[in-house]
């Protein structure tokens, strides 16, 4: 009885090769691909698809007839609607986020390839002043957008973009719009496709410890923000992230993981900013250090790649327990080059979506939903909240195991 008791309670661990993790994760971004597929993809099962998408607009895609049908992308028959923001038709949070992600990947091609990153980054400013001529939610103009991402805001996707921009020109006209906003929006409780503020204040938080802004206004609240998110997510805060009895974060029911991931990403990148300074983070609860982040850090990604009361991996492809029926259209149907046979519309739930078994299909890289507050998991592609991968959980994973490889 002793035995079994020193048996559940001691701690699960695996030996985490994150090396190999960073692969699988990148691989799920070629399953994810759309369009025509270059010759050196490395996920075989998928084809060409989508490949009259986007050809007369910016952003495209219908929620509601696409949950209506299963099919695989490459038969896909549901209307491909195509949607634009324009000056009539606002989205300031749709074009600000667009402007960050193209202002960060001017700095990661500049080095390669300047000509593209000079592009990237005039596009980037052009999106910046429109976000910010023409104010407004997206989903006023994109109406069928709000019926599964709407946006709670703007505000956050201008600090965001603003930040970035600055990081990327150096240009004081961003940091003074930074400086002039005085909601900059408190301690958040989540870093998400919807929130961006944790993001906009560790960019700012890195100004401070750099010594390019003083420690005071603004640029001192921000850099309280912010660690005050890092302290709760660490446990060192006066209102700290619950925990699963395992040791995962927990935010909510609906795809927790893409949360737990953004948080990580977030203590990552702020772990090599207090090593480089050699500083610290003053929490209600303690002194949090880089090397304290660090471990932080690996306790989440360790319990996704199986270090956790299941030990079962929440990334697919991972060792040899990892969900199997993952809820993904492509994963769940037979490859088109297995077989060439359309798959029609309601033809994918009966034969594909309510079949027992595993996927045909292996979505490498792939992180699902995951756990419940009480570390179960049940392995059912109808299980949506928790079976359904996501591009924003995989994404800040890839940065995370990049840092830790």
């Amino acid at each position: 009885m002793l035995f079994s008791l020193l048996l559940s309670v001691q701690k699960i661990t695996c030996n985490a090769d994150y090396k190999a993790a960073l692969t699988k994760s990148l691989l799920y971004f070629e399953g994810q691909r759309s369009g025509k597929l270059p010759l050196n993809q490395r996920v075989h099962w998928r084809g060409d698809s989508g490949l009259q998408d986007g050809s007369d607009a910016k952003v495209l895609g219908d929620g509601v007839s696409d949950h209506a049908c299963w099919m695989r992308p490459e038969d896909m028959t549901t209307p491909r609607t195509t949607f634009r923001i324009d000056t009539q038709h606002p989205g300031s949070d749709l074009a600000a986020e667009t402007s960050a992600a193209l202002a960060a990947a001017s700095m990661a091609f500049m080095g390669i390839d300047s000509r593209y990153a000079n592009l990237l980054l005039s596009h980037s400013k052009q999106l910046f002043d429109f976000a910010m001529k023409c104010q407004g939610e997206y989903q006023n103009s994109i109406s069928v957008a709000g019926q599964f991402y709407s946006s709670s805001g703007f505000q956050d996707e201008l600090l965001w973009a603003a930040a970035w921009l600055h990081r990327a020109t150096s240009d004081p006209t961003y940091l003074n719009y930074l400086n002039s906003m005085a909601g900059n929006g408190g301690t958040r409780s989540e870093f998400s496709w919807d929130d961006k503020y944790v993001g906009a204040q560790v960019l700012i938080s890195k100004l401070v410890l750099e010594g390019k802004v003083g420690y005071t206004g603004t640029w001192a609240q921000c850099k309280s923000h912010a660690e005050q998110f890092i302290c709760s997510c660490a446990q060192k805060g006066s209102s700290n992230v619950k925990r699963t009895p395992g040791g995962l974060l927990w935010f909510q029911p609906w795809n927790n993981l893409q949360y737990v991931s953004s948080a990580a990403f977030i203590a990552s990148a702020y772990s090599k900013y207090l090593s480089a300074h050699n500083s610290t983070i003053q929490c209600q609860g303690g002194v949090l250090g880089a090397n304290d982040l660090t471990t932080f850090v690996k306790s989440q990604v360790d319990y996704i790649l199986g270090s956790n009361p299941k030990q079962m991996s929440y990334m697919v492809g991972v060792g040899t327990n990892y969900p199997k029926e993952v809820h993904h259209r492509g994963a769940s149907i037979v490859s088109i080059k297995v077989n060439k046979a359309p798959v029609e519309c309601k033809e994918g739930f009966t034969k594909w979506f309510n079949r027992d078994g595993p996927n045909p299909n292996v979505l490498d890289g792939a992180i699902v939903g995951g756990p419940d507050e009480n570390d179960g998991y049940t392995d059912s592609r109808s299980n949506f909240q928790q079976a359904e991968p996501a591009t924003v959980t995989v994404a800040p994973i890839v940065g995370v195991l990049a840092n830790l490889a």
